[in-house]
């Protein structure tokens, strides 16, 4: 239960500190520009390798489900509502199990990398290990070490470049309702039958799966609650020496206005 609730807190947060982040993103860069192409275009350039990785994702699930895709676009554009598009992938329309499989390939995909990047290249497991232990002075030293990684902030810009792109869009999620409500109804009816064995067989699995999205969604947050800060500095301080500031509206929105 406990890593039930890890799970749900850190998703819930990093979708928060995502979307945040992209909003001041690309607000930052009209306070400064004052020109909204401009701006879109400065957006989406240092999420551009995530934005690779997310649309490549949708490509590869679809071919390896038998699924047509074409249509393959990498560039910024904005529809008449305002919302924002990085990327997209044409995907022919198909069952609810595969469209959902090829929407959710972008998280599967992302949180790999980050977890690839975070364990092979910075050798998060030792900093996990201190973490548990409460070793504060060994944390910091295990911290200070990850700079020394070669290509520390190439490695650190990649990881925020994927982790902000790889949660599905609002397209990517259009199927997930009649497929949760199914895996919903089935689950239901194993526990009505009181069928133990399956539980216990599904419980090692799904308890690997939430171990593993948390563990991708904590060094996400790791890296981004920092940048947010800093943004957000950088933001107040630039609109303090310009005189003006950025006014969101409201979510769903993605269009800043610049206000004196």
């Amino acid at each position: 239960m406990d890593a039930v609730i890890w799970f749900i807190a850190t998703l819930v947060l990093l979708v928060v500190v995502v979307q945040w982040l992209h909003r001041h993103i690309l607000g930052f860069f009209f306070l400064i520009t004052g020109n909204e192409d401009m701006a879109l275009v400065l957006y989406f350039l240092p999420l551009t390798p995530g934005v690779l990785l997310h649309e490549l994702s949708h490509a590869i699930t679809a071919f390896i489900l038998r699924v047509r895709a074409g249509g393959f676009t990498v560039f910024p554009r904005r529809d008449s509502s305002g919302r924002i598009t990085l990327g997209s992938v044409m995907v022919e329309q198909v069952d609810p199990i595969r469209s959902s499989l090829i929407g959710v390939a972008p998280l599967v995909f992302g949180c790999s990398a980050v977890l690839l990047i975070g364990y092979r290249v910075f050798g998060l497991s030792e900093m996990g290990s201190v973490l548990l232990a409460g070793d504060f002075q060994a944390i910091a030293a295990t911290a200070g070490r990850l700079f020394q990684t070669p290509d520390a902030w190439l490695w650190l810009y990649l990881t925020f470049a994927i982790s902000n792109t790889m949660l599905p869009s609002a397209s990517d999620r259009e199927t997930w309702p009649s497929v949760i409500l199914f895996i919903v109804g089935v689950v239901a009816l194993v526990l009505l039958a009181n069928q133990t064995a399956i539980v216990e067989a599904l419980a090692l699995p799904l308890g690997a799966a939430i171990n593993w999205l948390t563990a991708a969604f904590v060094i996400t947050l790791a890296i981004d609650l920092p940048v947010a800060v800093l943004l957000g500095l950088l933001e107040w301080g630039t609109g303090s020496i310009a005189g003006r500031r950025v006014q969101y509206s409201k979510p769903g929105d993605d269009k800043p206005k610049r206000r004196r």
